[in-house]
């Protein structure tokens, strides 16, 4: 922890994100490494998670869904350990931020989202490229509040207009509802991100961990369709199979992990409660030739480590352009706290520039 905040005291933490080697960028690992201890993550990241440990008490196995959703999010824990080193005392700035719109989905349920401008300046055309977001929490806890780090980084970094979906959650609202509120989020935007100053020929989409399955479920949906298609897609460490016995689902059991194979067996049972195995349960098994060019968010220490590497190899041998970042020393939901662990703020980086190189190719 000491180290953590010499480095966030003594310089700006985008000087100590620039300083950091390429190494990070690394292609899809061949093994991978055991986690028997918190000494093997980044010395930012292990702050977060011991206190993310201490700060949770109950494993999230042993909860009932309402009562996990009380539990605090390692995304709260790094907003913590921010305000108490004196980096960040309020959300990163954007531009504008907008709430209370809905999207009426297909079974007429009214679907919250909330929408953030960049504080850049839009391109030429006055009107600003889009990322359709969708956060993380297992298909059963967080919310667009949890994960409302990213969005502003994705916003700000890739200077897009950011729509983040506030989808429903199982064990309420378990498969499909969540990918129905997914499918009807797309078309919106479409017919009227315009009006928020968005550009809907240039629209990627985004997702993490479970927010990376219904991404991956809806350009699927999309592709072969009308409408305009999806200029990229960024996955940050998505769920891509229902095969929970993979590699890193037997190496990264450990309760000290923020998410570890336990709790996704637990997500899982609430959101699939009939096991059912398809297309969009597993999509990795499916046809995904015709898809957008895709980056990939990988942690060293996490589950669904190898539903990347599948998926990044599935997509290679479908003629779909990829770029999978694999990041060592991290866990599951790094990604957004670029604030107090300088690897999140490199992979918040690395994705809004690869979503923005998809919009400067993109055509009308």
């Amino acid at each position: 922890m000491a180290t953590l905040f010499r480095v966030l005291r003594s310089a700006p933490l985008l000087a100590a994100v620039a300083s950091l080697p390429l190494v990070l960028r690394a292609q899809i690992p061949t093994t991978l490494t055991p986690f028997t201890s918190t000494t093997q993550l980044d010395s930012d990241m292990s702050t977060v998670v011991h206190y993310y440990d201490i700060f949770s008490g109950t494993p999230i196995i042993n909860l009932t869904p309402q009562d996990a959703r009380q539990q605090i999010s390692v995304q709260e824990t790094a907003k913590v350990i921010a305000r108490d080193t004196g980096v960040q005392l309020a959300p990163m700035p954007v531009g504008q931020v907008i709430d209370g719109k809905t999207i009426t989905g297909v079974d007429g349920y009214h679907i919250p989202i909330r929408i953030y401008k960049p504080t850049g300046a839009p391109p030429a055309s006055g009107y600003y490229p889009v990322i359709l977001y969708f956060h993380g929490g297992g298909f059963v806890v967080a919310t667009i509040d949890t994960y409302d780090s990213s969005a502003r980084a994705l916003a700000d970094y890739a200077n897009a207009i950011v729509v983040s979906v506030e989808y429903r959650k199982a064990p309420e609202a378990p498969y499909p509802d969540p990918l129905r509120d997914a499918y009807a989020s797309y078309p919106w935007v479409v017919d009227n991100i315009r009006m928020y100053d968005g550009d809907p020929t240039k629209i990627a989409i985004a997702g993490e961990s479970a927010g990376g399955n219904l991404a991956i479920n809806l350009a699927l949906h999309v592709r072969g369709t009308s409408m305009p298609q999806p200029t990229y897609e960024l996955l940050i460490y998505p769920e891509t199979s229902n095969n929970t016995n993979q590699a890193s689902d037997t190496l990264y059991t450990s309760p000290l992990l923020p998410l570890n194979t336990p709790a996704l067996l637990w997500f899982d049972g609430y959101y699939n409660p009939n096991k059912i195995s398809n297309e969009d349960t597993d999509p990795v098994a499916y046809d995904l030739k015709g898809l957008p060019p895709t980056t990939i968010i990988a942690a060293q220490f996490d589950p669904l480590v190898s539903d990347g590497i599948a998926y990044a190899n599935k997509l290679t041998a479908a003629g779909v352009k990829n770029n999978y970042r694999f990041y060592t020393g991290v866990t599951h939901e790094f990604f957004g706290l670029g604030a107090v662990v300088a690897k999140a703020k490199q992979a918040e980086l690395d994705g809004a520039a690869d979503i923005s190189s998809s919009f400067t190719t993109a055509t009308k």
